[in-house]
């Protein structure tokens, strides 16, 4: 089975996702028929994805026998199945069949951070970041590289400081960019152009790969400090974008960011700290903290000159990562953040 885009475009927070990110979700999600009767999950469980009803009806029981008839096509459907975790309710098939659409629950929460550092909005609502002087201008190029297997192990705190540490390098046909032998210096990303990675051998040289548009290299001799272990030669004309070595081991680390969890939160907000939810409006009034206030994602370099500077504020989202990437916006601003560990997931009840 395929998803249908259509459908899958109107799942909340999902919309609010770029076309292309969204189109790679829809790549890594997987599409699962369920018969009558069958329990997707019960009460308490603590799987990472996140379970959208595409076709079909889901009967939703809690703790205290409260019971939910969930029918897709509905504006509850465009919800995730009760994707708090550990889960409170216990989900079963009540229609005669039923299509879920199975969402990696902290690849959609990382997506949604990276739309806050790309440098062209499409999406309606999404706001434009700044990149000042860094050379990092095709947005295209951007959001193909924050698909790359290097940038989904990327902490989204990291993401804005490594566009702003990248150094464009113009290369010609048969530039040699990194010579075998020689000390690390640099981790490359091609932006434009064609290299070959090449090794001596018995019989001359031997081509190992050809690297394309949105591939990296480096990063071995820095990570391991030891010379490198390939030469890599440009086939074509093209723009490669670099960063240095002490910024390339920095920003492999997550920033220094203040995490708390829930206890500490507890007593913060008993002493005076804000709750502040920075997830999509529509997921804060589908389900909230009592108290909380929500300034989505994007919104907050538009909103955050509005926040009172001698208040601290605890920031969450589902996972975490949403709001790691805040608080790194926010605490260059001057202000007092905590991030709540696990989010919305570390709290044994939500309504």
């Amino acid at each position: 089975m395929e998803i249908d885009l259509n459908k899958f475009r109107k799942l909340i927070p999902i919309n609010s996702l770029y076309e292309d990110n969204l189109l790679h979700l829809a790549r890594e999600s997987t599409l699962e028929r369920r018969s009558k009767g069958e329990i997707l999950f019960e009460i308490g469980d603590q799987s990472p994805d996140s379970l959208f009803l595409m076709e079909g009806e889901v009967l939703e029981i809690s703790v205290e026998n409260q019971k939910k008839i969930v029918r897709a096509g509905t504006e509850e459907a465009h919800y995730a199945l009760a994707n708090l975790r550990p889960r409170q309710f216990r989900a079963q098939v009540t229609s005669e069949t039923a299509v879920i659409a199975r969402v990696d629950s902290k690849l959609l929460d990382k997506m949604l951070a990276w739309g806050q550092f790309a440098p062209s909005a499409s999406t309606e609502g999404m706001e434009v970041a700044e990149f000042e002087g860094n050379g990092v201008e095709d947005g295209e190029w951007m959001m193909a590289m924050l698909q790359t297997s290097a940038f989904l192990k990327l902490p989204s705190a990291n993401i804005q400081l490594l566009f702003q540490k990248m150094k464009e390098y113009p290369v010609k046909e048969g530039d040699v960019v990194i010579k075998q032998g020689d000390p690390g210096d640099y981790y490359y990303m091609i932006k434009a152009g064609r290299c070959k990675v090449t090794r001596p051998s018995d019989s001359g040289t031997t081509v190992l790969a050809e690297l394309d548009r949105c591939d990296s290299f480096g990063e071995e001799a820095l990570i391991s400090d030891v010379p490198r272990n390939a030469t890599i030669t440009m086939l074509t004309d093209g723009t490669l974008m670099r960063v240095s070595k002490n910024d390339f081991l920095k920003l492999l680390k997550e920033p220094l960011l203040n995490w708390v969890d829930l206890k500490k939160a507890s007593k913060m907000v008993r002493e005076g700290a804000v709750r502040l939810d920075v997830r999509l409006e529509s997921e804060f009034k589908k389900s909230r903290i009592k108290g909380a206030v929500n300034i989505p994602l994007y919104m907050l370099r538009l909103r955050a000159p509005r926040l009172d500077r001698t208040r601290k504020y605890i920031l969450y989202c589902d996972t975490g990562l949403r709001s790691s990437a805040a608080a790194f916006l926010l605490s260059q601003r001057g202000y007092q953040v905590f991030v709540l560990k696990g989010g919305l997931s570390a709290l044994p009840r939500h309504h």
